[in-house]
């Protein structure tokens, strides 16, 4: 009877704690996602830093970067040492949860005119890019993207 109780004790715990790690995708370093409550951010504070958000856009070509609305900020995030990427589509309005280095980044006329051409932008709208742009930057080094 013990091994019964036992057995069916294990099953039960097995089967829950896949069903909750399915509720993420992970890119890149996984991590502990037990205390979400710790995914809560002051974008004011530079460096390290786990934020949670809404996904804008990713990059349609790769995966290589995405927008993520953090409370009323959008958050340009790129992959630590490109060694990872998200989905390219079916992502948006998702929620995501990251951790990674943030830091105000001056992004030159070169890389808008890029990203514009990997978001198929228009060739006014690319042709209209003339100055660089301070955004809100993420180096990301684990996503998790909940299903």
């Amino acid at each position: 009877m013990k091994l019964k109780t036992l057995l069916i004790t294990l099953i039960l715990l097995l089967f829950f704690n896949c069903k909750n790690n399915s509720r993420f995708d992970f890119f890149g370093e996984k991590k502990d996602l037990t205390n979400l409550d710790s995914y809560n951010l002051n974008i004011n504070e530079m460096g390290p830093n786990n934020i949670k958000g809404e996904i804008i856009d990713v990059c349609p070509k790769k995966g290589c970067w995405m927008n993520v609305l953090v409370e009323t900020d959008t958050v340009f995030v790129k992959f630590k040492d490109y060694a990872f990427f998200v989905p390219k589509q079916g992502v948006e309005g998702k929620t995501i949860y990251m951790t990674g280095e943030i830091n105000n980044d001056t992004i030159s006329v070169e890389m808008l005119k890029h990203y514009a051409e990997d978001a198929n932008k228009s060739h006014s709208y690319i042709n209209s890019i003339t100055e660089p742009k301070i955004k809100l930057n993420m180096i990301a080094d684990g996503v998790a993207i909940k299903n």
